[in-house]
């Protein structure tokens, strides 16, 4: 069965944990210094959250696979929608190791389909930038590196609809 996966960058861990804690009535299955995620049964979904720098909000959006058959009937759906994807193999990104494929949609919102094969005990590497350009995205927020100081922090997300 597969499991939908959204990640979102915050800007302060430890009050975007508090409030997804209470959102989902549940803490995190995975709680570290700079990310969190929930495994959630219901609704089925892999909510993560990191603070790592790059612009806030949703990062990225995904369907986790139980199996590498699952991630590869995934691939092949992206592949018959004609959308240009770019495949990793043995990923270390967000403490875990995983096998996945990137693809955009036409706006340009980033989708991970992956398998998770295996846990590690850091954050893991960015992306390749040669993999992310395969796909013409942008550089994934997802295992950037950290921010350095809080004067280089990101600026904050302007409001929906605001001006």
């Amino acid at each position: 069965m597969k499991r939908f996966h959204v990640h979102v960058a915050v800007e302060n861990l430890s009050q975007s944990k508090a409030f997804y804690a209470s959102l989902f009535g549940v803490e995190p299955n995975v709680l570290e210094h700079d990310y969190a995620k929930w495994m959630l049964d219901d609704p089925k979904v892999n909510f993560a959250i990191s603070q790592r720098g790059g612009r806030l909000g949703v990062d990225h959006l995904g369907i986790q696979a139980d199996s590498a058959a699952e991630l590869g009937e995934i691939t092949g759906r992206l592949q018959d929608a004609e959308l240009r994807i770019a495949k990793e193999e043995d990923a270390a990104c967000c403490y875990a190791r995983s096998d996945k494929t990137w693809a955009a949609d036409p706006q340009g919102v980033r989708w991970e389909s992956f398998v998770t094969h295996g846990l590690i005990t850091t954050y893991g590497y960015d992306t390749s930038a040669e993999v992310l350009a395969a796909v013409e995205m942008p550089r994934a927020a997802c295992c950037a590196p950290a921010p350095k100081a809080e004067a280089e922090a990101p600026p904050k997300a302007a409001a929906c609809c605001g001006g």
